[in-house]
């Protein structure tokens, strides 16, 4: 009679432990995927700010163009600012397009770090109370 209640409390065990292992799965599951989405946002963002670069370098040579026609038209005073303000658009454009790129580096590559390392603390922990 003993072997009947212990296996009814066995089976009630596996069943717990099937159940926890599942909401488990779909917790870590969740996380994986605001994780994901986090990292996605910091890439556009990054993907943005080089847009940004790429318009501001335009800038840029727009004004290396004024600078020449300027150099052309008139003494050197105009077509030197032209070049001074040209030389300012591309040192902006180069600072956007690093931090650009900072952010792409934050998102990428888009694994979800944080999951994974719970999935395994999880599994680490299962496996130390399987072996008591």
């Amino acid at each position: 009679m003993d072997s009947g209640v212990q296996e009814a409390s066995t089976a009630q065990l596996v069943g717990k432990l099937s159940e926890q292992v599942s909401r488990l799965a779909q917790e870590e599951i969740k996380l994986a995927v605001a994780e994901l989405q986090a990292k996605g946002k910091k890439v556009g963002v990054g993907a943005g700010l080089f847009g940004g670069a790429g318009v501001l370098a335009w800038f840029g040579v727009m004004s290396l163009i004024a600078g020449l026609v300027l150099l052309l038209a008139t003494v050197m005073a105009p077509w030197l600012a032209a070049f001074v303000v040209a030389v300012g658009v591309f040192v902006i454009a180069g600072i956007v397009a690093l931090v650009g790129k900072k952010q792409i580096d934050k998102g990428t590559p888009p694994v979800p770090e944080e999951a994974i390392q719970g999935v395994k603390q999880d599994i680490a922990t299962v496996s130390e109370r399987a072996h008591r």
